[in-house]
């Protein structure tokens, strides 16, 4: 980890691997400052790994980088002890959190976060790039929410690629808040709302056979994607419900609804 007048530099690694046994080993897990890593409980195959926030952040001029990677046969979930608010800082400048993911064929990973806070006077940049293999099992979830309890936000820009087998599978981007253009808050766009979300679901078997498109409740949408993978949107008044929407989309795409 650095730190100094440009902000802190931080990176969190993670490397899962299949321990020959039906398990899954973490033969690299590896935090810095405020990206502390704790491996919990888990079930089954599956290895769960924490990130607990160690310190406030990320704060403007901050860059903050999680990389994970599952090898074949391993099952890593990697979820977050509280949200992560981004918050205005000392130093000038926006400030970066940046995530990478790789599964490779036979591997499963589950990224389910905790909802990131945009905070009155922050400036966030998020980039979160995934990279796939046929074969490979994802479930990643990502919740923006504009604003603490009647705030202003800050602008965030958040900006989800995925590519599979090396090639453009999915690339969106979404700015907001103050000095964002394309009328963020318009009725095309956030329509008012102050949390927004999506769960993307990447799995083998839906080469064959894809959920159909379908609207789940008023400000929520499933659309099956050009490969094996849906995601769903969701627009909600706040964090809890829109938590609720996605928790409830992912039990259907698991057939437990």
């Amino acid at each position: 980890m650095t730190g100094g007048a440009a902000g802190v530099r931080a990176t969190a690694r993670i490397a899962a691997r299949s321990d020959g046994r039906g398990g899954t080993a973490l033969p690299t897990l590896e935090g810095e400052g405020p990206l502390a890593l704790r491996r919990t409980r888990g079930s089954g195959a599956e290895a769960r790994v924490m990130l607990v926030g160690a310190m406030s952040g990320p704060l403007g001029g901050d860059h903050f980088t999680v990389e994970a990677a599952a090898a074949e046969g391993a099952a890593l979930h990697i979820g977050s002890a509280a949200a992560t608010i981004a918050l205005p800082g000392q130093a000038k400048g926006e400030a970066r959190y940046d995530v990478r993911l790789t599964v490779a064929a036979g591997a499963e990973l589950r990224w389910l976060p905790e909802q990131l806070i945009s905070a009155n006077g922050s400036d966030l940049y998020v980039t979160t790039h995934v990279d796939l293999v046929p074969g490979a099992r994802l479930v990643l979830r990502e919740e923006q929410v504009l604003g603490r309890a009647h705030e202003e936000p800050g602008r965030l820009t958040s900006r989800l690629t995925v590519r599979l087998r090396g090639r453009p599978f999915l690339d969106q981007e979404l700015c907001c808040g103050p000095g964002a253009s394309g009328g963020w808050d318009g009725p095309a766009v956030l329509a008012g709302h102050r949390a927004v979300g999506q769960l993307l679901v990447v799995r083998p078997e839906f080469a064959e056979a894809l959920p159909s498109p379908q609207l789940l409740g008023e400000c929520a949408a499933l659309t099956p994607l050009a490969g094996p993978g849906v995601l769903v949107t969701a627009l909600a008044p706040n964090a809890l419900r829109l938590r609720r929407t996605l928790d409830e989309a992912l039990r259907t795409l698991d057939g437990r609804v």
